[in-house]
């Protein structure tokens, strides 16, 4: 059996499905097999509160008696400083693997679900807004059913020792998910880039706190760098186009609004 953490969560609640699918058992916790953890973005939390959460994480682990870890962290996890919030998903890995489990970090790109942030200005002003100097940049996304498939996969194979995982995601630009986004809603979208320096002004009119501002900022920054990079032991195809989720998506808020 196995533990979930954020089973609410899009990753978390897929993980738990592919489990269940294969006739696996899911529980809150266990000390037996394996557990999977990810670090919340806490959106008024400091860069103190959030190593701290990592930090509890970490010895919640090393007490448990648990013999795997699989932990939800993100590209650029290798580097230390100057990539924003992914910054404290290196301090929870080295955290991890400091407790003698073994860990399997799963590197995951951007969430193809990330365009559910700029929905309210596409469907109220037509406008697919832009963190980035340009719109035609490929990045690879990936849809959360395939990293919650990643996780099932993870602890149901647990490896002999600590391995950061790779996740190989359909590339697109924001100018390509804006144009899925508007065949899904039958209307055109206007790709706007915004410069650096609206940025502030920007996430501070969305009502983001200033400290998650700032580090959100650093990590668009570290995006623009090129500095985040999948670099890891092995890597793991996920397949599932963009359109697909954005429909999913799309349905979804029609549903609950």
């Amino acid at each position: 059996m196995y533990a979930i953490t954020g089973i609410t969560g899009h990753v978390g609640g897929s993980a738990a499905r592919e489990l269940l699918a294969a006739g696996e058992q899911v529980r809150a916790v266990v000390r037996d097999r394996g557990a999977f953890v990810m670090l919340p973005t806490v959106p008024t939390g400091t860069d103190d509160d959030h190593r701290r959460l990592a930090d509890s994480i970490a010895a919640a682990v090393a007490g448990s008696g648990v013999l795997h870890v699989v932990m939800l962290s993100s590209v650029g996890a290798d580097l230390a400083e100057g990539t924003g919030p992914v910054r404290w998903l290196h301090h929870l890995e080295n955290g991890l693997r400091a407790t003698g489990v073994v860990v399997t970090a799963i590197r995951s790109p951007h969430f193809q679900e990330k365009a559910e942030a700029v929905l309210g200005a596409v469907v109220e002003q037509g406008v697919y807004p832009v963190f980035a100097s340009s719109a035609d940049v490929p990045i690879e996304m990936v849809a959360t059913r395939d990293v919650g498939a990643a996780v099932a996969a993870a602890l149901r194979h647990p490896p002999l020792a600590s391995v950061v995982v790779g996740l190989d995601a359909p590339r697109y630009t924001e100018r390509q998910v804006a144009a899925a986004l508007g065949r899904v809603l039958d209307r055109p979208l206007e790709v706007v880039t915004l410069p650096r320096p609206a940025w502030p002004d920007v996430l501070r009119d969305a009502g983001v706190p200033p400290a998650l501002a700032a580090e959100l900022i650093e990590l668009y920054d570290a995006e623009e760098r090129g500095l985040l990079r999948q670099r890891g032991d092995r890597r793991q195809p996920c397949a599932t186009p963009v359109e697909e989720t954005l429909r999913e998506l799309v349905a979804e808020v029609v549903a609950t609004s």
